[in-house]
């Protein structure tokens, strides 16, 4: 009897003990998941660079000094004191921290301070001011060396040399414009300039976008209203021309490559030869189906001959110009998903192909580096799924791949230093906040920098729970994620929150902590909501095949892919399957609006902002490729429109735009608006007049305060 007394009294001390921690914690505000996700609840990081021909790594300490840390021994060395800096020039005596810089040899490293850069020598001491810009200038392309900078003003491009400015192009139509991105970023386009190696010449941009129709935004700000127009081409129609140019500083001479073929076709994966002989340019059809890599004469703008092509049946996804191997002039390496998974290829600049150096079902995100000898190169790649992210190293001549990281999750911010041949990384999973470490070239770790406490630490936040369902093939893997209330209780019946995106070019869910979720979701399971997300397919890193599986019909796997995840959710004894809402931004929106309509009934409650409403009124570059035009695929275009298919709409639906939205324009929410007037549906909407395509800052508490109580008001109902 005593026993079973004590027993007793101590498991009611333990529970007691859990009901007082749960009571001690925070309650996470929507305020604070939005104003301060980037500030308070991002986990703590140190930013380490390596140092050209040095053992060691460095960081800025608390103190404002620059200190060098040897990799291995642990040893460190006070290399720059912020007084140091201060008294290298005359120009720096007021700064009151250390600026971000960038080491670009042994000796010296780089920074910014608004207008002008720097270079600072560690061994004098001494800064330099290595040149400047004009403080109207924008979209700024400085060299290796930092003594040339590129930028536009307006529509027209400059370079300066030292503190001279010489303007390289003096066009008047503003509709004519050089220098800048073109192609609306897509393709991997995003710079419109590229200086050759030793910056002795500058490859830039001319895109004549006076046969591209004028879109009409509204400028609220003035009295009366103002019309804004921009350049938008739309699926079908008439394309900007873009063509390339190379300016030559020591000659002081322009000239143009001299592309041949239609005029709407692409320019992409602009590269230089070692030697600045030579510039490369990826040339991709409208069609987005067939790439000829071609050399031209960098002097002359002469075409000298075409490397090699690259054809698919459905669109390619060459993103990544050619990278020469180091101390090379003539081997590099290509990126490519040609065997259904994107891998680095070596090839000859006489167009043949070496070795295909990485392989597997895996996809390559980015190339890291090579080691001294070129024998091996350094790549961090997908595992687990898609969902990890991990560092391999493969063999160039034997091409043996090797996954050189341990442990399941996310390496990202990854460095590799050949001096060393070591590797920095930063490391997160759905337990780990963040990591930093220095490993070598075979995953042993070395040191470990930072391991980062849990910012949320004190508040009532839900684990993540990262799982996978079967799609409606039947047979392909989906990635799926679910963050319960934080006070769950399997005995009871909770509403769900599926927030879904769906599209190309966009990976919502990674083994990383909080599982790449946003912090409202965290805030709203607070409030009682399970928070769901699939990932279907048509989304990114999962290979070819998985992309691909939407071409010519957007709207129809991702639409059955969703419905089996609410399938899943179904079968959970938790889940009040009446009580399902759904929400995504962009094509989210437009997934948001097609199961509304589509899956009539699925949804009690639903929410699309920035919702693509009708394929034919997107832009030529995204969506040519995935649905090719109207006039090829009118059946396509016609199955995703939701235009015609405000009858079948049941349920609340709030649809937000954004009155300036230069990506999903207006347009597309006002013509559904029309047709649910002209078929007597009600739907709800709400614009904010002053945002694009995204809501930022301040207003995004107001925005998703808004998308959670118009949830709240009607999900009950």
């Amino acid at each position: 009897m005593n026993k079973l007394y004590k027993l007793t009294t101590l498991l009611l001390m333990m529970l007691l003990t859990v009901s007082t921690v749960n009571a001690q914690k925070k309650t996470l505000t929507l305020e604070d998941a939005i104003v301060k996700r980037w500030s308070q609840f991002y986990p703590e990081h140190i930013t380490v660079q390596w140092r050209p021909d040095s053992k060691g790594y460095y960081i800025i300490n608390e103190e404002n000094r620059i200190v060098e840390v040897n990799a291995k021994k642990g040893t460190k060395n006070i290399i720059l004191t912020l007084g140091g800096l201060k008294g290298s020039h005359n120009d720096l005596l007021n700064i009151s921290r250390l600026p971000r810089y960038k080491w670009i040899t042994k000796n010296k490293f780089t920074f910014n301070l608004e207008n002008k850069i720097y270079v600072t020598d560690v061994t004098t001491k001494k800064s330099e001011q290595t040149t400047s810009w004009n403080l109207e200038g924008k979209h700024q392309d400085v060299t290796s060396d930092r003594k040339q900078a590129a930028y536009t003003i307006d529509n027209n491009l400059y370079i300066s040399i030292g503190n001279e400015e010489i303007q390289l192009t003096n066009e008047p139509n503003k509709e004519i414009v050089f220098g800048q991105t073109v192609h609306r970023n897509e393709f991997g386009v995003n710079k419109g300039t590229y200086w050759s190696p030793k910056g002795t010449a500058l490859a830039f941009y001319r895109n004549d976008q006076t046969i591209v129709t004028d879109y009409p935004l509204v400028d609220l700000s003035t009295r009366p209203a103002t019309a804004n127009p921009i350049k938008y081409p739309m699926a079908g129609q008439k394309s900007e021309e873009v063509t390339l140019k190379v300016y030559n500083t020591v000659s002081k001479k322009t000239i143009d490559i001299k592309t041949e073929g239609p005029k709407e076709q692409y320019l992409t994966n602009v590269a230089w030869s070692p030697n600045e002989k030579s510039v490369f340019i990826g040339i991709l059809n409208r069609d987005q189906n067939h790439l000829a890599l071609n050399e031209y004469n960098a002097e002359t703008g002469e075409f000298v001959k075409t490397l090699f092509e690259e054809k698919d049946s459905k669109y390619l996804s060459l993103t990544h110009p050619m990278e020469f191997l180091p101390n090379s002039s003539d081997k590099f390496i290509w990126r490519t998903e040609k065997d259904g998974f994107e891998h680095v290829y070596l090839y000859s600049t006489d167009g043949k192909q070496l070795a295909q150096i990485t392989k597997g079902d895996w996809v390559v995100m980015d190339v890291l580096g090579f080691d001294r000898k070129n024998q091996n190169i350094f790549v961090l790649g997908t595992d687990n799924n898609g969902m990890d992210r991990q560092v391999y190293r493969a063999n160039i001549k034997s091409q043996k791949v090797t996954k050189i990281t341990k442990e399941s999750g996310v390496y990202s911010g990854v460095k590799y230093d050949a001096s060393s041949n070591l590797l920095f990384a930063n490391f997160t999973n759905l337990t780990t906040p963040n990591k930093e470490v220095i490993f070598d070239t075979n995953g042993k770790v070395i040191k470990t920098i930072l391991d980062a406490k849990d910012p949320l630490a004190d508040y009532k936040v839900s684990p993540i729970e990262l799982n996978t369902i079967t799609a409606a093939d039947g047979k392909t893997v989906l990635n799926t994620r679910m963050i319960k209330p934080s006070n769950f209780d399997a005995t009871k019946k909770y509403p769900v929150i599926m927030y879904v995106y769906g599209g190309p070019g966009v990976q919502l869910l990674t083994n990383r902590w909080q599982g790449g979720a946003s912090l409202w979701m965290q805030k709203a399971a607070q409030d009682g909501y399970i928070i769901y997300t699939v990932e279907s397919r048509g989304s990114e890193n999962r290979g070819k095949d998985f992309e691909q599986a939407t071409h010519l019909h957007l709207g129809d796997a991702e639409i059955a892919d969703q419905l089996k995840g609410v399938d899943s959710l179904k079968t959970l004894s938790y889940v009040d399957a009446n009580k399902l809402a759904i929400h995504g931004w962009s094509f989210g929106g437009f997934m948001t609006t097609s199961l509304m309509t589509k899956a009539a009934g699925t949804f009690k409650v639903g929410v699309a902002g920035g919702p693509v409403m009708d394929w034919g009124l997107y832009e030529i570059m995204y969506t040519e490729r995935y649905m090719s035009t109207p006039q090829k695929n009118p059946k396509g275009y016609e199955k995703s429109l939701l235009l015609d298919k405000t009858p079948l709409l049941e349920g609340k639906l709030l649809i937000i735009h954004g009155l300036i939205d230069d990506v999903v324009v207006p347009q597309h929410s006002f013509l559904f608006l029309q047709n649910c007037v002209s078929n007597g549906v009600q739907v709800d909407f709400f614009t904010y007049p002053g945002h694009p395509h995204n809501v930022r800052g301040k207003d995004r508490v107001h925005l998703m305060k808004k998308v959670l109580m118009y949830i709240d008001d009607n999900i009950n109902r």
